[in-house]
């Protein structure tokens, strides 16, 4: 069962950050602001699945007690940084830019999202093959 929702994860985290966020913008017509507001609506949908998977994760984890159980811990305690605070960060960001201001180069919070969904996707790699019967 670990497997199965590490892997469901992963696969979820890189059809969206790494395939669905950065195609948008090459569409024709997409500018930055609607980019950015197709992004909130996508990642706010994935942040909450991503939650039920990282819940489903530790209950799993408590009721079965598998030898994986440190890294159900570090892939959930990734999330909730990731999400509670760069995430934030990267929001104030968007703010300004949709507000018209701050436009130009990447931030260092989407610098430093994307840092965190690698080491996400490594971690949820790694739980899924060492959770594989």
């Amino acid at each position: 069962m670990i497997a199965a929702l590490a892997f469901v994860w992963l696969g979820m985290v890189l059809a969206i950050s790494f395939v669905e966020a950065p195609l948008k913008f090459r569409a024709s017509g997409v500018t930055v602001q609607i980019g950015l507001g197709i992004g909130r609506i996508v990642f706010r949908a994935l942040n909450i699945i991503e939650a039920v998977l990282a819940a489903a994760l530790i209950m799993t984890a408590i009721v079965t007690r598998p030898p994986t159980t440190g890294w159900v811990i570090a892939v959930v305690a990734l999330f909730v940084v990731q999400v509670g605070g760069v995430k934030t960060w990267l929001g104030r960001r968007s703010n300004a830019v949709l507000a018209g201001n701050g436009e130009g180069r990447r931030s260092r919070a989407h610098l430093a999202y994307v840092a965190m969904e690698v080491l996400k996707v490594a971690g949820l790699v790694t739980l899924g093959v060492l959770a594989t019967p």
